[in-house]
C-alpha cells in the first residue's frame, strides 16, 4: 500500500508522495493524472514527489512537482511550502531550515508554528525573478496595450497583467488562451501596499492562490508603481487568502514569499 498526505496552501492543494516507501508502478505524471482528478480520484491542483536519495551536502529532501493534468511543472511557492510541511512531519521537526531541491533549484524554507496544529507557517526564498519572453499565441488575447504587462520567470513562467476589476475578466477563457504559462491579472490595493490577485495556472485552471505567481505580480506592481517601491512587504490577496511577498535590496528581482500550509488529511492508494 502507498501512503500519500494531501495539504493546501491557502486552496491551493496537493497531493505528497514520498519515494521511499512501496510505490504503485506506474509513472509519476500518469498517477498525478489519475489521484488529481477531483470527480475520479482524491483530487487536488498537483501532485508533489518527495525524493529522499538526495546529497546532504546540498539539500535536505528534493521535489518534483507534477500538475493535475500529469504535466510536470518546475516550482510552486505554494507546493514547496505543503512539501517542507510534510517532511517536517516525517521528522518531528515544528520549527527549523530545509533545503529543497527543485527543478528551479535549490530552495531555502524557514517553518515557523502557524495559527493551529496543523499549520505552519513557512518562509521561501525563492530566488530571482527574471523576465522571459511573451508566450507563443500571446496576441490572440488582444490585450488593451494601455494594460501594463510582464512576462517573468521564477523558474516556472508567468504572464502578469494589470487590469481595472479582475473580477470583470474572463480567466478561465484567457488561460486556456495561453497553456504554456500562468497568466496572472491583478489590480491594486485595497491597502496601500497591497495588490488582489487572480490566477489561470498552466496544467490546472484557475486555483485559489499561485505563490510563484504571488511573487511575479508583487514585483511588476511594483515595477508600474501601483505599490510604493519602499513597501517592505508587499500583501497579495487571492481567492484562497493573503500572502506576503518581499523584494530584497539591492539584489533586484530577488523575493521571499511566506504563507501558510495546512495538513488536511491522509490517504491510502
Amino acid at each position: 500500500m502507498t501512503t500519500l498526505t494531501k495539504h493546501h496552501g491557502l486552496g491551493n492543494d496537493f497531493l505528497v508522495l514520498f519515494d521511499d516507501q512501496p510505490l504503485v508502478r506506474l509513472p509519476f505524471g500518469v498517477l498525478a493524472k489519475q489521484w488529481c482528478d477531483r470527480r475520479r480520484g482524491f483530487g487536488a491542483d498537483g501532485l508533489l514527489v518527495g525524493l529522499t536519495n538526495v546529497d546532504p551536502a546540498v539539500c535536505d529532501v528534493g521535489m518534483v512537482l507534477h500538475n493535475a493534468d500529469g504535466s510536470r511543472a518546475e516550482m510552486s511557492g505554494n507546493g514547496i511550502r505543503c512539501l517542507a510541511q510534510a517532511a517536517a512531519a516525517r521528522t518531528g521537526m515544528t520549527s527549523g531550515t530545509l533545503r529543497i531541491s527543485t527543478d528551479a533549484g535549490v530552495r531555502t524554507v524557514e517553518i515557523h508554528p502557524g495559527s493551529d496544529l496543523r499549520t505552519i507557517l513557512a518562509s521561501v526564498d525563492m530566488g530571482e525573478i527574471t523576465t522571459i519572453d511573451e508566450p507563443s499565441g500571446w496576441g490572440v488575447l488582444g490585450c488593451d496595450p494601455m494594460r501594463p504587462v510582464a512576462h517573468l520567470g521564477l523558474g516556472n513562467p508567468h504572464s502578469v497583467v494589470g487590469v481595472e476589476d479582475i473580477l470583470a475578466v474572463d480567466l478561465a477563457t484567457l488561460g486556456a488562451m495561453v497553456p504554456e504559462v500562468n497568466l496572472e491579472i491583478l489590480q491594486p490595493g485595497p491597502e496601500p501596499n497591497a495588490i488582489t490577485m487572480r490566477v489561470h495556472e498552466r496544467g490546472a485552471g484557475i486555483t485559489e492562490a499561485c505563490g510563484t505567481g504571488a511573487c511575479a505580480s508583487a514585483w511588476a506592481a511594483v515595477q508600474w508603481g501601483l505599490v510604493p517601491a519602499s513597501a517592505p512587504e508587499i500583501v497579495v490577496h487571492m481567492d484562497g487568502g493573503d500572502a506576503t511577498v518581499r523584494l530584497h535590496q539591492p539584489v533586484p528581482g530577488h523575493v521571499t514569499l511566506t504563507g501558510p500550509a495546512t495538513f488536511i488529511g491522509t490517504i491510502t492508494a
